[in-house]
């Protein structure tokens, strides 16, 4: 990623405290294990959960709410940092401040599903932002149906996942349609993330999901299927 977002007094001071403080809970062996973990898709400080969120409270302290400008900045200035407990902050920064972006904030979204994309900042960008933004504005449904048939796994586990807190507003008819669009699809993330969107509607609807998964068993993996009606 090589652009750093609009300009932001407020993405100013938070850049400024967060690479001040964040390092102050480093550990260098935990940082080892944690990038290991992940599969070395970035290096990590080694800070754990519960002390980078009190850090992250504090960076944050009498900063004031946000605009969108400022959360584009923010997010894509911790991006270009290469720690993944940067990453965290910023998608937990999006996750609590996405109602105050507009529908223009989705391709900053998926600038960064696509920048050193893991499960572990994807997923909380496809439930927390990406579905926010679409709900918000229903006409982004038509990116989400070209996002699910994008050649980049992680877009189009994005437009898999993007409903999965919807429960009963959810588009049933959308979301069994991409199941099947990627049913065949060759990596396991993607199989993986079918059959947790199923399983996930299922607790609205668990007839809706019996029937499609009966009804689609030739077309469906076996992990989806089992991941689907693993509490049916």
């Amino acid at each position: 990623m090589k652009y750093a977002g609009p300009r932001s007094h407020l993405a100013d001071t938070v850049m400024e405290r967060l690479t001040a403080v964040y390092p102050t809970g480093a550990d260098a062996a935990r940082a080892v294990r944690a990038a290991a973990y992940m599969k070395d898709v970035a290096p990590f400080l080694g800070i754990p959960t519960p002390e980078r969120r009190a850090l992250s409270r504090t960076v944050l302290a009498g900063t004031g709410r946000p605009g969108e400008a400022d959360c584009a900045a923010i997010a894509l200035r911790c991006w270009e940092l290469p720690e993944r407990e940067y990453h965290y902050f910023a998608s937990d920064y999006l996750r609590r401040h996405v109602g105050r972006c507009s529908s223009g904030f989705l391709p900053v979204a998926r600038r960064l599903v696509e920048a050193a994309p893991w499960w572990d900042t994807v997923d909380t960008l496809a439930v927390h932002v990406v579905g926010p933004l679409v709900a918000a504005d229903p006409v982004l449904t038509a990116d989400m149906d070209a996002w699910i048939d994008d050649e980049n796994l992680w877009v189009s586990r994005t437009a898999l996942l993007h409903q999965l807190r919807r429960k009963e507003t959810t588009d049933a008819e959308r979301l069994f349609g991409y199941c099947l669009r990627r049913a065949g699809h060759p990596d396991f993330l993607v199989r993986k993330a079918i059959g947790w969107a199923l399983r996930e509607y299922a607790k609205t609807d668990p007839q809706a999901v019996r029937d499609f998964v009966a009804g689609s068993r030739d077309r469906l993996s076996p992990l989806s299927v089992r991941e689907a009606l693993k509490h049916l």
